[in-house]
């Protein structure tokens, strides 16, 4: 399948970039122009590897996926989760060789963006440039967020504000609304991303209903008492640099 501009495919990361700046309609045409390739994955399926050298940047367009490494005996560690609008790999137009693997969680459609044809668009329009600069920097302070959780809060602790970033990241792209939205990550994976044991994560979560802070549906999360989370979690939105708040 050939390279060619789809400007519905590219509106996804439009919003995605103008949930943390302001965009001109002259920055809108020139990222909505950019060549894609389509391609729908199947759950747990490998985008990029650990070691690979790619030549283009997946742009998330629907579904889950996220960042891992795996140690030699086969434990994984996910480093960051992704949605709608997200290019996890967006380093890989400075870093040639990656050092992780990135991969679907649930079924997805994902844009492949040539290198080529990113890197071009950066010189024509130095201000996207900054943009996705900057996206990178929110990046590195989602890892230093995560890396304090693992640090120094608790188990519980750790959940609630994961799942207040979640939720933030997910309404602010218009994916989640009146403190609900999808959720479709299993206990497994919530405890490769945190750290723990899914019994741990399974005992949290107990808890959490207990106390009538969150209620699971399937792969939906509601989240029944939104102020006492954010106290629980200690929650500052700052690192994500949003330009909209949960509603």
């Amino acid at each position: 399948m050939p390279f060619a501009p789809n400007q519905h495919a590219m509106a996804m990361f439009v919003r995605k970039l103008e949930s943390i700046a302001a965009l001109t309609d002259e920055q809108r045409q020139a990222i909505e122009s950019l060549p894609v390739r389509i391609h729908s994955l199947a759950a747990r399926q490998d985008i990029v590897r650990d070691g690979d050298k790619p030549a283009h940047c997946c742009l998330i367009l629907d579904g889950w996926a996220c960042r891992y490494k795996l140690l030699g005996d086969g434990r994984r560690q996910i480093l960051s989760f992704h949605i709608s609008g997200d290019i996890p790999d967006l380093q890989s137009l400075h870093v040639p060789t990656m050092d992780h693997g990135l991969a679907t969680i649930t079924k997805a459609t994902t844009a492949f963006i040539p290198h080529e044809n990113l890197l071009d668009l950066t010189l024509r329009h130095p201000s996207i440039g900054a943009l996705l600069w900057r996206d990178t920097l929110i990046d590195a302070g989602v890892f230093r967020a995560w890396m304090i959780g693992m640090g120094r809060r608790s188990a519980f602790e750790q959940v609630a504000h994961l799942f207040c970033e979640l939720y933030l990241k997910l309404q602010a792209v218009g994916l989640a609304e009146h403190y609900r939205c999808p959720l479709p990550i299993t206990q497994i994976d919530l405890a490769d991303a945190l750290g723990l044991t899914s019994v741990h994560i399974n005992r949290v979560l107990r808890d959490m209903r207990s106390r009538t802070l969150v209620t699971l549906h399937g792969q939906n999360l509601v989240i029944e008492a939104w102020d006492e989370l954010l106290r629980i979690a200690e929650f500052d939105p700052t690192y994500l640099q949003l330009e909209l708040r949960a509603a």
